[in-house]
């Protein structure tokens, strides 16, 4: 059954902009929770988890991109990129989980 976000994240009221991502559960430091975003040829792609995460200066995740390999021919690079939701310390049940943003601008 498809689910948009991983099991121990929710959707919530934020107190940094509208709706945001949080935890239903303590989550370690260093958890891969998922994909935020694609890159394929020019045209970047959100998912529901990278939707709604709100940006921190000091955020509690970060963006780890993942390099793909073509396993038929290394040589060839595919032709695109993806990233993931990494979290950087322990995070508290009812925390609101934050990412630093890198692709787009912040409007005040």
């Amino acid at each position: 059954m498809y689910k948009p976000l991983p099991k121990q994240l929710r959707l919530g009221f934020s107190d940094i902009h509208d709706i945001g991502i949080f935890a239903k559960e303590g989550i370690a430091q260093g958890t891969n929770l998922g994909m935020t975003h694609i890159k394929v040829a020019d045209i970047m792609i959100r998912t529901p988890l990278g939707g709604f995460l709100n940006h921190s200066d000091d955020a509690n995740c970060v963006k780890a991109e993942l390099r793909m390999f073509n396993e038929d021919k290394p040589e060839q690079p595919l032709n695109y990129k993806k990233w993931n939701l990494v979290t950087l310390r322990n995070i508290k049940e009812g925390e609101e989980l934050t990412l630093k943003y890198t692709f787009y601008k912040i409007n005040d």
